[in-house]
């Protein structure tokens, strides 16, 4: 069977124990795109990674002074969580304590915060290069590609687990910078736009969130949903009301709660808690479908993803319904991006790798064009069969040889280092 067909009639396979038939078929499906996609790997720039290696320790303790500069929790070469514990207090962010009575400073739990706060990114990146990070751990091939197992099925929500330190895309975003086309090849990365919100829209059934997400910026259009903007608003007229409602979306998304989303929106607790409200009136289907949810599994009751990828709390256990209204979301971009990579795969496009609701794509550059617009293609027929219809956008970066591909949000460090390491190299 097809992509189309064999997902759109999946439901109709008959039922075996807790999972259909079909449901096994597509999840044994994908562990063959799995497998093409890590025999592919992504083409990586081993001259300049050989380059950063030879000189990392030195490029380590060249890479505190200037970062901590806006934070002032380090002394030499040490993290100081006293200091650290100040900066939070200084800036009214709500941080886990143990029961010792110190900061959580796990790496999991900063990397939730620093999502939470982007102030927190750059720190969080700075402990994770010091600590963490080797460039030599990163599985390089003779062919100078990057392959890694990619743990499919790996989380709670069905999505892959591959490894932070072997994997491109699960290091430091600076270091995707290593990604780098063959001579006379071009790659391109496709990402979903607003994944999260369209997923929510569709699943709940809430008309107004939908409408917001097809105006093609679901954050202004809350703005002028909930009356916070007149009806010709825009990005470029009214960009501090957007930018406090887009932390407003993101937030219910990631499941955060108002005093989290104050600190997003740079606003006080109380005007978050009023933007929440105004969430709340204007996209009530959402919010009755999120009560439901997390009233089904508060009872020890089944949820699944529209592919019926299931999640099961036990009775009486503590659960923070947070994540319970997160899950739907999260559990549906995995079953989108599953049955992308499979329909992509199996027209024969070279998918370097699946990255959370994105893809890498490699083609030559005769066909790249082509081969981009059939994997946009694609990507948006997978979203429509997943959420019954209803589409999700796809926008698309392309990198030609001899350009490198540069995630924007590490593009200031890399550029840090490189010219770091020029310096060095100089000496």
């Amino acid at each position: 069977m097809d992509g189309l067909n064999f997902a759109e009639t999946s439901e109709a396979f008959i039922t075996r124990g807790n999972i259909s038939l079909g449901q096994a078929l597509l999840r044994g499906r994908y562990m063959a795109a799995v497998a093409r996609m890590e025999w592919t790997g992504a083409p990586i720039d081993t001259e300049t990674l050989n380059r950063i290696d030879q000189k990392w320790e030195q490029l380590k303790l060249s890479m505190i002074e200037p970062v901590d500069k806006q934070y002032g929790v380090y002394d030499g070469q040490t993290f100081k969580s006293d200091r650290f514990e100040r900066y939070v207090i200084a800036l009214n962010i709500p941080w886990k304590v143990l029961e010792s009575g110190q900061l959580s400073l796990d790496d999991d739990y900063f990397n939730q915060m620093a999502k939470a706060y982007p102030q927190l990114a750059q720190l969080r990146e700075l402990r994770v290069n010091l600590s963490k990070l080797r460039p030599s751990d990163l599985s390089i091939g003779k062919d100078q590609r990057n392959r890694s197992p990619l743990y499919p099925f790996g989380s709670k929500t069905g999505r892959n687990q591959p490894s932070s330190s072997k994997f491109i895309f699960g290091t430091s975003r600076w270091f995707r910078g290593l990604i780098k086309p063959s001579p006379g090849f071009g790659v391109a990365y496709l990402d979903y736009a607003s994944q999260e919100v369209v997923i929510a829209a569709a699943l709940s059934g809430d008309e107004a969130l939908l409408d917001a997400y097809q105006s093609g910026d679901p954050y202004m259009a809350f703005a002028i949903q909930a009356g916070l903007a007149p009806s010709w608003a825009s990005k470029e007229t009214h960009k501090a009301e957007r930018d406090r409602c887009k932390a407003i979306v993101l937030g219910v998304g990631y499941g955060m709660g108002a005093k989290s989303m104050s600190q997003r929106a740079n606003i006080t607790p109380l005007g978050a808690e009023g933007l929440l409200m105004h969430h709340k009136e204007t996209y009530r289907t959402f919010w009755a479908w999120v009560d439901n949810n997390v009233n089904i599994a508060l009872l020890g009751k089944e949820i699944s993803s529209p592919m019926g990828w299931p999640i099961r709390y036990r009775q009486g256990s503590t659960v923070n319904p947070r994540s319970i209204l997160n899950f739907p979301m999260q559990s549906g971009g995995a079953d989108i991006l599953r049955l992308a990579t499979c329909m992509a795969t199996e027209a024969s496009l070279s998918i370097c790798d699946p990255i959370h609701d994105a893809v890498l794509l490699e083609a030559p550059l005769e066909t790249l064009e082509r081969d981009v617009e059939h994997l946009r293609t694609i990507m948006i027929e997978a979203s429509r069969i997943v959420l019954r219809g209803i589409e999700c956008r796809v926008d698309v970066e392309i990198v030609r040889y001899p350009n490198r591909y540069m995630d924007e949000r590490g593009d200031a460090t890399w550029s840090m280092i490189m010219q770091m390491l020029s310096e060095m190299e100089e000496i």
